[in-house]
C-alpha cells in the first residue's frame, strides 16, 4: 500500500517508495505549483496515465546526466558542426510540450495529458519550467522540457521530428547548464539511449543528498535568454 496525500505538499520519505513498481512513492495530491515544487525539491516527480490519480515516484537508482560529460558522438558531432538547427531556449514552452505529449504510434497514448501540460505551463509562466527548440526552415523539429532548480535541471520529455534533432537539443542544453556551473541534468528512468550520451545511475540516497544541496544554490527562477545556446558548437 502507498499514501494517499492531501491537504499540503507533505510526502512520505523517499526510503518508503515501493520496489514493484520500481519508486512508486505515493498517490493523490496535486499538481499546482507549491506541490511541484516540493516534490523535485526531494527527487519525487510525477507519472501517471489519464484516468488515474496522480502517481508520484522515486526510483532507485537515479539516472543523472552530469552537463560537462555529456557524450558527443562523431556523428552527433558533425551534425551539430552542420549548424542545421537552429536552437532557441523558452521560446515555444507549449508546443514543446504538446509535441512531447504526441502518441509515439498511431492509436498509442500518453501520460502528457492536458492536466500535465497545464501544470507546467503554469510553472513556466513562475520561471520554472525551460524548454530548449530545434528549427528547421522555421518549423519546431525537436525540442525538450523540463524543471530548473537552483543548480539541479530535471528532463521530463522530448521529441524529434528529424534525426538527432532532440539530441542536438540536449547537447545545447548541456553546455548551457554547464556554462551556468549546473550540478546535473536529472534523467528519471534509465533507458539505453540516455546511457550512450553518458547518463550514469546513482543511489537515490546520493541524490537526494545532492538536492539537498543544489536546490538552493545558483539563480532563482526566470525566463532563459532566447539565444542562451549561441556561440556552444
Amino acid at each position: 500500500m502507498i499514501p494517499w496525500l492531501a491537504g499540503s505538499p507533505h510526502f512520505p520519505p523517499v526510503e518508503s517508495a515501493l520496489v514493484d513498481p520500481p519508486g512508486l512513492l505515493a498517490a493523490g495530491g496535486e499538481l499546482r505549483p507549491e506541490w511541484l515544487l516540493a516534490a523535485y525539491r526531494q527527487g519525487i516527480f510525477p507519472w501517471y496515465s489519464a484516468g488515474e490519480p496522480i502517481l508520484w515516484w522515486s526510483p532507485d537508482p537515479r539516472l543523472v546526466l552530469v552537463p560537462s560529460r555529456m557524450k558527443i558522438s562523431r556523428s552527433l558531432g558533425r551534425r551539430l558542426r552542420q549548424h542545421r538547427f537552429e536552437i532557441s531556449f523558452d521560446t515555444a514552452f507549449s508546443e514543446v510540450v504538446a509535441a512531447c505529449a504526441a502518441p509515439r504510434e498511431s492509436g498509442g497514448g500518453t501520460w502528457i495529458s492536458q492536466e500535465i501540460q497545464a501544470a507546467y505551463r503554469r510553472m513556466h509562466e513562475l520561471g520554472h519550467a525551460h524548454s530548449v527548440e530545434a528549427w528547421c526552415d522555421g518549423e519546431l523539429v525537436g525540442g525538450l522540457y523540463g524543471i530548473g532548480l537552483g543548480r539541479a535541471f530535471f528532463g521530463e520529455s522530448m521529441f524529434s521530428y528529424r534525426t538527432d534533432a532532440s539530441k542536438v537539443a540536449l547537447a545545447h542544453l548541456a553546455r548551457y547548464l554547464e556554462s551556468r556551473n549546473f550540478a546535473v541534468i536529472d534523467c528519471q528512468m534509465t533507458t539505453a539511449h540516455l546511457l550512450s550520451l553518458g547518463a550514469v545511475e546513482i543511489a537515490r540516497t546520493e541524490f537526494r543528498a545532492g538536492l539537498e544541496v543544489w536546490t538552493r544554490e545558483g539563480d532563482g527562477p526566470g525566463r532563459w535568454p532566447r539565444d542562451a545556446g549561441r556561440g556552444f558548437f
